[in-house]
């Protein structure tokens, strides 16, 4: 027994010290498994709430590499701010937050990750916590490395994951009650997919902007919190809108990009439902509200309010003064971030939007006009003519010894029409004329010149333009003298801020800029007028979009033509709209010829019969009397410039110089299943604007023009 035992250990020790050969095996081994093992590329990204759950975003192939690059330069990231999305947004990399710089939003977690397992509901890859991560990482290698594997994890949230090979590992979510009588969880439910690295998931990476900024374009929004039919933010919409254009730089503006003489242009979102919602309207609102159709009233308060908020006189002011001062506040911050900006600025309103832009470039400062004492509200006017003016008035009324006391109060003629009894009480006007004075002014007898006043403030200080030039009544042949008939506008006492800019476009999408202007009793614009500091403006709408209005028939009231069509961003017109409007020419040719043929017959059966030696005088007789050429009428619902030859003759329509004599309607091509029901796409219709190829382009197009570069021209 004792030799077979000696023999058994000798066998033992012999295994367990191996021999020179076989250590120098080991170690080749070794060699070639940690040849295997590459370390993790991280990527990062950013956690955002959608549908009340959370979706992890990736920045951008730059933006990451940044992120990447500051985070190894320093131990100690806290302090590091790393601007990213094209310097909308900052992440603070100590935090690891990433905030919004232009406009409010909640800040977002950041992560570096490397690590991912896939989601509950979705498809869509959830990243592990960047400590976790690195747990797993050291894991990985050491099975690499040791080939080694069917390793088991356990995560902080106590998950089970378990790394079976390379491409096979599995991530487990513990069940609820598991651990109810102490025992350990195991891997129970279905197992989901863990994946290692960004580059083996299906997630789409975006592509970086160009770090130049030609352009800068502030969008305003029009009435509501949410912009389109998935009820988002306008921060949202405007970034579709500079995805689009982004892309489109790429596709039709290739040739400036290659030769580096564009960036890209920059569109950012502002605000001004949120301010004046605010301002503890909701719930003077909700206190009156009926409890019943509540859904449908909390909309009704929430969005169609907003047009009735500025049609009041306390809140047009908090609407006005929070978009001027939200823009002025938002060019400024540009700016510091962005010192060599030497572009322009331009802006873009939707829906109601729109008209709140166009009362304020209405309203701005003429920079010829260098008096600086006069006062532009939409209610009063200083002036001097209205001075004299009221002195006159005051001579009739045998009142001249009040003029000084009013010049004392800077009180002009429309100022005082808007005063009452005890407004002049309190000046120290005496009962009976203080009488007369509020009768004078505000019955009727001066009511040609307040109104003229009125009209003017409101729309700025050269508005002759927004009067209806008509004829003498009396003149029966149309040869009396001309004038203008003005019209008070009824707008509430509004005094307009200031810009720190001078917009080169103003661009009104989907706009009721028009049914407003009406609405106010303004039915002419003076083709001679345009915006006092803005040099272009751009009414662009779809053809079923029910809120928008043209502008071009108040310009030239007594010529009727199309609008502007909007080419398609990938040329020509829309394939439906051709044969439509080919079919409609086929038909009216058709019928021009039958009635032509008709005609002729008719002439032969009714000419009276001519002896043969008056034959050619007869035929030289009716020589001179051609038949008329038929002239097809135009459908209304076919939009003019369905050729070339078209297109140049629209855009030679005097439609004087608000848009520095260019056209100022232009119009969309709907699309093909649109045109089988306008009122089925009415309100899709009027939200389209944001994710449109073709308005995105008009704009660029505009845009790039002023500084002399074009479109590509498409391959023939």
């Amino acid at each position: 027994m004792s030799t077979e035992g000696q023999q058994q250990e000798q066998l033992s020790q012999s295994d367990l010290s191996p021999s020179s050969n076989s250590s120098s095996s080991f170690e080749i081994i070794d060699m070639d498994a940690a040849s295997l093992y590459e370390p993790v590329s991280p990527h990062w990204f950013y956690c955002k709430i959608i549908d009340s759950k959370e979706t992890w975003i990736p920045f951008n192939a730059e933006d990451s590499h940044r992120l990447e690059e500051a985070y190894g330069s320093e131990k100690d990231c806290n302090g590091k701010v790393v601007p990213t999305d094209g310097g909308r947004y900052d992440v603070h990399l100590g935090e690891r937050m990433r905030y919004a710089v232009y406009w409010d939003e909640l800040a977002s977690e950041v992560r570096r990750c490397t690590w991912f397992y896939k989601g509950d509901k979705d498809n869509k890859y959830v990243p592990y916590s960047e400590s976790f991560s690195q747990q797993l990482e050291e894991t990985y290698m050491l099975a690499v490395t040791l080939d080694e594997w069917k390793k088991k994890l356990e995560s902080p949230n106590r998950e089970i994951i378990i790394l079976h090979n390379p491409k096979l590992m599995v991530h487990y979510h513990p069940v609820a009650g598991s651990d109810e009588w102490g025992s350990v969880p195991t891997e129970q439910g279905r197992p989901r997919t863990v994946k290692r690295g960004v580059e083996n998931i299906s997630v789409d990476i975006p592509c970086g902007e160009p770090l130049k900024i030609d352009h800068l374009v502030f969008v305003v929004h029009g009435i509501g919190p949410a912009c389109d039919l998935r009820f988002r933010s306008i921060v949202q919409c405007v970034n579709d809108f500079r995805g689009v254009s982004l892309n489109l730089l790429q596709t039709h503006f290739k040739k400036a990009q290659e030769q580096q003489q564009i960036g890209r242009v920059e569109f950012l979102p502002v605000n001004w439902h949120s301010p004046l919602h605010s301002t503890g309207v909701d719930v003077d609102l909700r206190r009156i509200t009926l409890p019943s159709i509540n859904r449908l009233r909390h909309f009704t308060n929430d969005t169609i309010l907003d047009v009735f908020f500025y049609n009041s006189p306390t809140y047009c002011q908090t609407i006005v003064d929070t978009v001027a001062s939200e823009m002025n506040r938002i060019y400024k911050l540009f700016l510091q971030r962005n010192p060599n900006f030497k572009g322009g600025v331009s802006i873009a309103g939707h829906s109601l939007g729109s008209l709140i832009l166009f009362d304020l470039l209405t309203n701005q400062k003429d920079p010829l006009e260098n008096n600086d004492s006069e006062k532009v509200t939409s209610g009063v006017v200083l002036d001097q003519g209205d001075t004299l003016d009221l002195e006159e008035d005051l001579k009739k009324l045998q009142l001249s010894e009040f003029s000084n006391l009013f010049k004392k109060e800077k009180i002009d003629k429309t100022a005082l029409a808007l005063c009452t009894d005890r407004d002049l009480q309190e000046m120290g006007i005496p009962l009976g004329p203080r009488k007369k004075i509020l009768n004078y002014f505000k019955n009727g007898e001066n009511t040609e010149g307040i109104n003229k006043s009125n009209q003017q403030s409101a729309l700025g200080r050269n508005l002759p333009v927004l009067s209806e030039k008509i004829k003498d009544c009396n003149s029966i042949d149309g040869a009396g003298n001309d004038e203008y008939l003005d019209i008070s506008i009824g707008q509430a006492s509004v005094k307009y801020p200031r810009l720190i800019y001078k917009p080169d476009i103003f661009f009104a999408f989907g706009s009721p800029i028009g049914m407003f202007l009406t609405v106010r009793g303004l039915k002419r614009i003076d083709p001679n007028y345009k915006l006092p500091t803005c040099k272009g403006f751009f009414n662009i709408y779809h053809p079923f979009d029910p809120v928008a209005y043209r502008i071009e028939p108040m310009v030239v009231p007594d010529v009727e033509f199309e609008p502007m069509l909007i080419p398609h961003h990938k040329g020509r017109k829309r394939m439906h709209l051709e044969l439509r409007e080919g079919l409609t020419r086929m038909s009216m040719d058709l019928k021009n010829n039958v009635l032509s043929s008709l005609r002729m017959a008719w002439k032969s059966f009714t000419r009276a019969p001519y002896p043969a030696l008056q034959a050619t005088e007869a035929a030289a007789a009716e020589e001179p009397e051609p038949e008329p050429e038929p002239v097809p009428e135009k459908p209304s619902d076919v939009p003019a410039g369905d050729s070339p030859v078209a297109n140049k003759e629209a855009a030679s329509i005097n439609v004087g110089m608000l848009n520095g004599g260019q056209r100022i309607d232009y119009v969309l091509q709907e699309k093909p299943i649109e045109s089988f029901n306008e009122y089925l796409f009415a309100l899709q219709s009027h939200l389209c604007y944001w994710e449109s190829e073709d308005t995105v382009l008009l704009v660029l197009k505009e845009i790039y023009q002023i500084q002399g570069i074009f479109l590509d021209q498409p391959a023939q």
